[in-house]
């Protein structure tokens, strides 16, 4: 594998989200930082950590192929000279699925080095279900 240069966090990020569409293992790894403090969350797991460790989740994510869509909002961000954190949520959908899927709440961590900015750490967990009924739009 090699690592790609990503000139920002967005374009790390870009290519991080079309690598989950494709299930393209080599092309998520490059998104990746190649450190062993690199920590991963997916949405109901275990935290791991490590390089190996976080390469072998996303292969046993990808075995079946590609098969997902992603679309982002409510997107936030906050970027320093070696760090930057970018969060929003996740709209996965299947093809043929008529209902939406509740979303995922996710939060990457880059960091610039040598090579451009690469993502150290992800944070996915599910958003919480709405409340049922109607909603108040006073608080007090």
């Amino acid at each position: 594998m090699t690592m790609r240069f990503f000139a920002t966090p967005q374009d790390a990020e870009a290519a991080f989200y079309e690598a989950l569409e494709r299930a393209d293992l080599d092309a998520m790894m490059a998104t990746w930082a190649e450190d062993e403090d690199v920590l991963c969350v997916h949405p109901g797991g275990e935290r791991i950590a490590g390089f190996a460790a976080v390469r072998e989740s996303w292969r046993r994510i990808f075995v079946g192929g590609p098969r997902i869509s992603v679309r982002l909002s409510g997107a936030a961000q906050r970027q320093g000279i070696l760090l930057a954190l970018r969060s929003a949520h996740e709209h996965y959908s299947l093809p043929g699925e008529t209902r939406p899927r509740l979303p995922v709440i996710a939060s990457h961590v880059y960091v610039r080095g040598p090579r451009g900015w690469h993502l150290l750490s992800r944070h996915a967990s599910s958003a919480p279900a709405p409340p049922a009924g109607d909603v108040p739009t006073v608080l007090h």
